[in-house]
């Protein structure tokens, strides 16, 4: 990639955070924001505003260096591990799986359920990205985009799953889905690399 698409990568992929925490921002804090809107107490919607901003930027920031290290991951994954890298990273995902379930109630307890479903919720999200992104590509594409979005998400989430606030959780995650989406399915046209790559093992890169 070219100094000057790498610069459009980055910063389009900072407006994409900036977005996605304005718009889940202000959605999953309604019942505070509602009364500032209700009154058009300006000061207060453009304080909430910047803010959003701010922290959108934040989260995409932490998305491109996570992108950019699985990128990094994969090349050594590849190298040590050979054909069964797939597999080893179909068993990640399984075992990042269990843990978003299994010690997030031992941790923090409560019904089991909001626990599966979360997981539940967020995997069938990396399946649908990482589906099109084979479909954007090949097939060999939809392992390693998926590891990306499931396991990459999960990392880079982890400051909210230790708080367990749910805007919080929710607020932290849909901004990481979108900018890591963004980032896995763009990267290419910025890139100038080759939509459809047959017969090669594939990156999340494309």
């Amino acid at each position: 990639m070219k100094s000057r698409d790498w610069v459009r990568f980055f910063f389009s992929s900072l407006l994409v955070g900036a977005a996605a925490a304005v718009i889940s921002g202000f959605v999953l804090n309604w019942d505070q924001q509602a009364g500032s809107f209700a009154e058009f107490k300006a000061g207060e919607i453009l304080a909430s505003f910047i803010w959003f901003i701010g922290v959108g930027l934040m989260f995409s920031i932490i998305s491109q260096m996570g992108f950019f290290a699985y990128l990094t991951l994969h090349r050594f994954g590849l190298g040590i591990f050979g054909s069964i890298w797939s597999p080893v990273q179909i068993l990640l995902i399984a075992f990042v799986f269990f843990d978003l379930i299994y010690f997030r109630y031992q941790v923090f307890g409560g019904d089991l359920a909001p626990y599966i479903w979360l997981a539940l919720i967020f995997l069938a999200v990396c399946f649908g990205i990482a589906y099109m992104k084979q479909k954007d590509t090949n097939k060999g594409a939809f392992i390693p985009a998926l590891f990306f979005m499931f396991v990459g998400t999960a990392v880079e989430w982890f400051p909210a799953l230790r708080e367990n606030d749910p805007n919080w959780l929710y607020f932290m995650l849909i901004s990481l889905l979108c900018c890591n989406a963004y980032q896995l399915l763009m990267l290419p046209r910025f890139s100038g690399a080759s939509v459809k790559r047959p017969g090669r093992q594939e990156t999340a890169e494309g």
